[in-house]
């Protein structure tokens, strides 16, 4: 590709540069062209090796910096749920207004097939990746994984719907404490004191955020915390819902509120009560998370916070292009919920007017 020979009258191009500096051929080719989109030690350890071997690039090299693809490429834990089946389209729908196209990898929350999904979106060389769920949810950010995506972002940037500790990927959440805030302020206001938290893992960050926060609003309304109340082992599927009310309410346990993780574990909560003869809101009042369609669908209508999935998607895609052009955008962005209340929530036991 051109222009120098060593010692041993080797021709030296752009990628033995890129090599040697242990970044992509793209940032050595940004470096050339005075791209302001390259971090100041990249720029250095490139600058140092082009004078080192008096590197003249040709006009195929400098091209590479201007070549993008138009594609951005998404990596979602498990499409399957409908809150990922959601945000997929309206990415897909603020990308095409963008003038982009996706790509869109299921992974099913595996790290070893996100890591290979991550390679393959390299290989077809998209402009930006955006990871929903998976390693990006952790509470603790796997060093594998981060390691991994900090090679990636020599030449990629990355978005993220959760975090990466140690990394400079963008994060763009919902403000998982506020969900948790608009939902027991609605149960108390309702004279609800014996609320019950079921579904999702700790090792989840936006789950532990929630019970943290649970705990932290009972404190605030003099409630006592029970923790027989908490099922905090669970997962995010309708089995985890169904298992977990079910065993709580056959061990004599019965709460007038019920919140569940996300709208499918919600489906099996109503399953259960309404199998043990209870009524909703009646008797147990169930309020939940991420509003997809499925809220809709229930019997009664699911009461839950609602994340504009078309302003999100807009946001993230927003957030990717800008950071494909260079351009300055905020490291982390918080994006308020709102409450959506429907049938399925209503005045405490006792507490009817």
């Amino acid at each position: 590709m051109d222009v120098h020979k060593n010692g041993e009258n080797k021709v030296i191009t752009i990628y033995d540069i890129a090599k040697e500096a242990g970044v992509s051929a793209a940032t050595v080719s940004r470096v050339l062209t005075n791209s302001a989109n390259v971090r100041k030690e990249k720029k250095q350890r490139v600058l140092e090796l082009i004078e080192k071997y008096n590197f003249r690039p040709n006009a195929m090299a400098r091209s590479l910096s201007d070549t993008k693809s138009k594609v951005i490429g998404i990596i979602a834990a498990d499409v399957r749920n409908p809150y990922y089946a959601d945000m997929f389209v309206a990415c897909e729908m603020a990308a095409l207004r963008a003038g982009y196209t996706v790509m869109l990898c299921n992974s099913l929350g595996e790290q070893a097939q996100e890591e290979k999904q991550l390679e393959k979106l390299q290989e077809k060389r998209v402009d930006v990746i955006i990871q929903m769920g998976g390693r990006v949810d952790d509470l603790v950010s796997n060093e594998t994984y981060v390691e991994k995506v900090n090679q990636l972002m020599n030449s990629i940037p990355v978005v993220v719907t959760g975090k990466l500790d140690g990394t400079q990927c963008y994060q763009v959440q919902i403000d998982a404490m506020k969900c948790i805030d608009l939902l027991m302020e609605h149960l108390i206001e309702l004279g609800h004191k014996e609320i019950a938290l079921i579904g999702g893992r700790m090792d989840v960050l936006s789950t532990f955020e929630k019970f943290q926060r649970y705990k932290q609003n009972l404190g605030k309304y003099q409630i006592p915390f029970r923790e027989e109340l908490v099922a905090e082992d669970g997962g995010y599927d309708y089995e985890s819902g169904y298992n977990h009310m079910n065993k709580m309410l056959d061990r004599g346990i019965r709460p007038t509120a019920v919140i569940a993780i996300n709208d499918f574990a919600a489906v099996g909560i109503v399953r259960s009560i309404q199998e043990h003869g209870l009524c909703i809101p009646q008797d147990i009042s169930v309020v939940s998370y991420d509003n997809t369609y499925v809220s809709e669908l229930l019997s009664p209508k699911l009461t839950t916070t609602d994340y504009n999935y078309e302003s999100y998607g807009e946001r993230l895609i927003e957030t990717a292009v800008a950071a494909v052009e260079g351009k300055e955008m905020p490291k982390i962005q918080l994006l308020p919920p709102t409450l959506i209340v429907r049938e399925s929530s209503g005045k405490a036991p006792g507490k009817e007017e």
